[in-house]
C-alpha cells in the first residue's frame, strides 16, 4: 500500500464529514421522511437548536468507529488482526451496559448480543454469526456504522479495506450486514485516489459476492436514478416502497439504510450539503447513513468540498468524545483522533509515524483546525476575540492559531481554552440521562508541565500581556474556577515560550486550558498560539474533597465532578459512604479507573482495606478494562493467601507472586511502580518490592482500583512521577 501525497489532509476531512454527519442526524435519529417533512422540510442545517439538543453529543456512531480500530495499534499495527482480536478489543475499551453501544438486551440490540457472546467466552466470529444470533439480529446497520476507520488505514487498497471491514463486522455481524460494510469501507478506500462516484460504487461491488442482496439494491437503485433523473423523492419513494423497514426484521434493518446512502450518494451532485440534504431527510437511521456519506464525501472531496455551502465546520470546533475505559481520551478532537488513523495507516505501510511540531497535543497543522479551542464566553471575556487558522507564525510547522482580540482592557481579557475533561457537570447530566454517559478522565493532571508558543503579530497597536491559564472544577461546589499560569510582554513581533508546571489536588479536576491576552489600555491586535502540548508524570493525590458530614449522609449536594474523574467500571460506587472510594464488584473482576495512555513511568499507592473479596489491589499502566499491570492480594486454589504481580493482556499472566497471608478486614498499603520495562511491587514496606518482573508488553496507562466479586475500600490514591 502506497500513502497518497494528500493522505493526512484526506483522513482529516473524512473524521470531520463523519462528525458533521452524525451531528447533522442525530437530533432526528429513527424520524421517518413524512415526520421530517412535515417539521422540517429539507435538512440543509444542524437543526439542533429547533430540538433543543446539544449539537456535539457522545454517540455509538463515533465512539465505536473510533474506538474499535484501536485493535489495529494495541496488536502492532499488523494488517493480519483477527476478528478475535478485534472482539478482545471490545471487551477492554466497553464498560458493559454505559458505554459506547446501545444496550438494549440480548437479541433485542445487535452489539450487545454480541458483548454478551464475547463476555461468555464465545470469540469473534461466531460472536456475530448468523448461525448463532439467526438473521435478524446479525444482519442489522451496526457493521456499516463502525467502518470508516478500517476504510481510512487502507488509503487506495479497496481490498485490503473490505477485508478489515468484514473481519471487524464479524464481531457481531453476518450475511448482507457485513456485505454492506465491505462495499461501503471499499468506497472510502479507493476514494483517496478517485473521484467518480459511479466508479466509486463499482468498487464497492468488486469486493462482495455477486448474489448478494447489496449488491442487487445497488442495480436497483442505479436503475431508477437513471430514470428519474434530478427526482431523488421519487427513487427515495421508490426505496420505501422495495426495500424499507416494513420488508426487513429487527429494529435497524442493514439493507434500507444502505439503500439511502447510495441514493443520496447519486442523487447530491457531488454536493456535500446535497448530498447530506437527502439522506437526512430522506429519514430512518439518519445519523449513521448521514456519518458514512459525510466521511466518504470528505475524504473524496478534501477540506475544500466541505466548505462548498454553510459553515458545517465552524459550530463544532473539531469536538468530538470516545467515552470508553480508556478515559483520558474521551475528550478529544478531530485533529487528535485524525493523527492517530494517520498513524495507524501509515504504519500498515511500513512508514514512520506522523508527528507534527514534534507530536505537539494542540498543533493546528491542518488548514481551519482549531481542534476544540473557542473563545471565552464569560461575562469579562466575552466578545473579545475571534479564533482563525492561519498560514505561517510557527517555529516548528506550517500553521499557527491565530487569536484577533479587540476591546481588551485592564479587567477585560480575551481568553480561548479546549477542554481537558468534561465541559461541565450539566453536560455530564444530561448525557446520562440520554443513555450515553460522557466517563472521561482529565487528560491535564498535577504535576504535569504545560509548554506553549506564542507569537505577537508584528502589526499589534503596542505590546500586551499574554500567557496561560486554565479552569478546574472547585472541590466544595464544582463551580468552574480560572487559575492564571505565567505571564509575560509580548511587543510586537516577538516570540515568547512558557513553561508552566500544573499544582493542584487530584479532587479539582482541570478541564480546559487555555492562551489568555491582557492590556492595560484599550487595544487590538493578533496574537499566534504555535502549539500548546504537556509533558511529564503526575504528581497528585486523589480524595475526597471536605464536605458537611450531615449532607454525605443524606446523599445531597455532595461535589461530584471529582468522583466523574474517575471511570467506573465496577458494579457499584457510590458518594454517600464514609470512605472516599468503596468499590464492588459482584462478578468478575472490575476496575475504577483514572489517568491517560501517556502517563509511562510512575509510581501508585493506596492504602486499601479488604472488607470481602476474592482478590484486589491496584493497577497501573491500565488501557483500559483488560489491559494493565496489577499488585493484587488473592488467594490460592487451596485457599492460601497469595500477593500477585499481574499483567492482564488477553487473559491474566501471573509475572511474579509469593506467599501472603491476609484476612478479610485487614488494611494494606500497596504500591506498584512501573520504569521501563520492570514492574516492583510493594506490600506495607514502601521501600523494599515485594515483588518484582521485567516485562515490556504495556508502555503507558492510567491507574485503577481493582477488586473481584467483593468489595474494597480506600481514603486516598497517590500517584508521582
Amino acid at each position: 500500500m502506497t500513502i497518497p501525497i494528500d493522505y493526512t489532509e484526506k483522513v482529516y476531512a473524512g473524521v470531520l464529514g463523519k462528525l458533521i454527519g452524525v451531528y447533522l442526524g442525530r437530533p432526528f435519529e429513527g424520524w421517518t421522511y413524512e415526520m421530517l417533512d412535515e417539521r422540517f422540510g429539507e435538512i440543509n442545517y444542524y437543526v439542533h437548536e429547533h430540538l433543543d439538543v446539544p449539537l456535539v453529543v457522545t454517540d455509538d456512531d463515533i465512539s465505536g468507529t473510533f474506538t474499535f480500530l484501536r485493535a489495529l495499534p494495541d496488536y502492532g499495527n499488523a494488517d493480519s488482526i483477527t476478528p478475535a482480536q478485534v472482539g478482545q478489543t471490545w471487551l477492554n475499551y466497553i464498560i458493559e451496559e454505559r458505554t459506547i453501544l446501545w444496550w438494549g438486551g440480548m437479541g433485542n440490540s445487535t452489539e450487545h448480543t454480541a458483548y454478551l457472546r464475547l463476555k461468555e467466552g464465545i470469540s469473534a466470529p461466531r460472536s456475530g454469526s448468523m448461525a448463532l444470533n439467526g438473521q435478524v439480529v446479525s444482519e442489522q446497520i451496526g457493521a456499516q456504522i463502525f467502518i470508516d476507520g478500517w476504510a481510512m488505514v487502507a488509503p487506495g487498497d479497496p481490498e485490503l479495506a473490505a477485508d478489515l471491514a468484514r473481519r471487524a463486522a464479524s464481531v457481531a455481524h453476518d450475511g448482507v450486514a457485513i456485505h454492506g460494510a465491505q462495499a461501503l469501507a471499499a468506497m472510502e478506500a479507493q476514494a483517496f485516489v478517485e473521484t467518480d462516484i459511479h466508479r466509486l460504487i463499482d468498487t464497492g461491488l468488486a469486493v462482495i459476492p455477486k448474489d448478494s442482496l447489496i449488491r442487487a439494491l445497488i442495480e436497483q437503485i442505479r436503475e431508477w436514478h437513471a430514470v428519474n433523473g434530478p427526482d431523488w423523492r421519487k427513487t427515495r419513494e421508490q426505496i420505501a416502497d422495495n426495500f424499507g423497514y416494513d420488508k426487513y426484521g429487527g429494529n435497524c434493518h442493514m439493507v434500507p439504510n444502505h439503500a439511502l446512502i447510495i441514493h443520496s450518494l447519486l442523487h447530491g451532485d457531488d454536493n456535500f450539503q446535497k448530498t447530506l440534504m437527502i439522506v437526512n431527510t430522506s429519514g430512518w437511521d439518519t445519523d449513521c447513513n448521514s456519518g458514512n456519506v459525510g466521511c466518504l464525501l470528505g475524504i473524496k472531496n478534501g477540506l475544500a468540498g466541505l466548505e462548498d455551502g454553510p459553515d458545517f465546520r465552524g459550530p463544532v470546533s473539531d469536538r468530538l468524545y470516545l467515552p470508553t475505559a480508556d478515559g483520558g481520551r474521551a475528550v478529544t478532537d478531530a485533529v487528535t483522533e485524525s493523527v492517530h488513523v494517520i498513524n495507524v495507516g501509515r504504519a500498515l505501510a511500513q512508514e514512520p509515524p506522523y508527528k507534527p511540531k514534534n507530536g505537539s497535543r494542540y498543533h493546528f497543522e491542518f488548514p481551519g483546525s482549531v481542534q476544540g479551542f473557542m473563545p471565552d464566553d464569560s461575562v469579562d471575556s466575552r466578545g473579545t476575540l475571534t479564533l482563525e487558522n492561519v498560514a505561517g507564525h510557527s517555529r516548528l510547522g506550517g500553521r499557527s492559531l491565530a487569536l484577533h482580540f479587540d476591546g481588551v482592557a485592564r479587567g477585560r481579557p480575551a481568553r480561548a481554552a479546549t477542554h481537558t475533561f468534561i465541559p461541565s457537570k450539566e453536560t455530564a447530566e444530561y448525557f446520562e440521562q440520554r443513555g450515553y454517559g460522557l466517563m472521561a478522565s482529565p487528560s491535564l493532571c498535577p504535576g504535569q508541565t504545560v509548554i506553549a508558543e506564542l507569537e505577537a503579530d508584528a502589526g499589534n497597536e503596542r505590546a500586551v500581556d499574554a500567557g496561560l491559564y486554565l479552569r478546574r472544577y472547585r472541590a466544595r461546589d464544582d463551580q468552574l474556577i480560572v487559575e492564571a499560569g505565567p505571564t509575560q510582554l509580548l511587543e510586537p513581533g516577538e516570540r515568547r515560550t512558557f513553561r508552566w508546571t500544573v499544582a493542584g489536588a487530584g479532587n479539582e479536576p482541570v478541564a480546559e486550558i487555555g492562551v489568555a491576552v491582557h492590556g492595560d489600555e484599550r487595544t487590538q491586535g493578533t496574537v499566534y498560539l504555535d502549539y500548546l502540548t504537556w509533558e511529564g508524570e503526575p504528581e497528585v493525590t486523589f480524595s475526597r474533597p471536605d464536605a458537611p458530614a450531615d449532607l454525605r449522609r443524606m446523599g445531597m449536594a455532595a461535589p461530584q465532578m471529582w468522583r466523574r474523574a474517575w471511570v467506573d467500571g465496577v458494579d457499584s460506587y457510590d458518594f454517600w459512604w464514609p470512605e472516599a472510594f468503596r468499590i464492588v464488584q459482584n462478578r468478575g473482576r472490575g476496575l475504577l479507573m483514572t489517568g491517560t495512555r501517556e502517563w509511562a513511568d510512575y509510581e501508585v499507592e493506596s492504602e486499601v482495606t479488604f472488607h470481602l473479596c476474592k482478590a484486589a489491589g491496584i493497577a497501573a499502566r491500565a488501557q483500559g478494562m483488560r489491559r494493565y499491570y496489577a499488585i493484587l492480594l488473592c488467594r490460592s486454589a487451596e485457599g492460601r493467601g497469595l500477593a500477585r504481580l499481574v499483567r492482564a493482556l488477553d487473559g491474566d499472566t501471573v509475572l511474579a507472586e509469593v506467599d501472603f497471608p491476609w484476612d478479610f478486614g485487614d488494611t494494606h498499603t500497596l504500591k506498584l511502580r512501573v520504569t521501563g520495562d520492570r514492574v516492583q511491587g510493594f506490600v506495607n514496606d514502601m521501600n523494599t518490592p515485594l515483588l518484582e518482573a521485567a516485562d515490556g508488553k504495556l508502555a503507558g496507562g492510567g491507574i485503577a482500583l481493582v477488586v473481584e466479586e467483593g468489595r474494597v475500600m480506600t481514603d486516598e490514591v497517590v500517584v508521582r512521577p
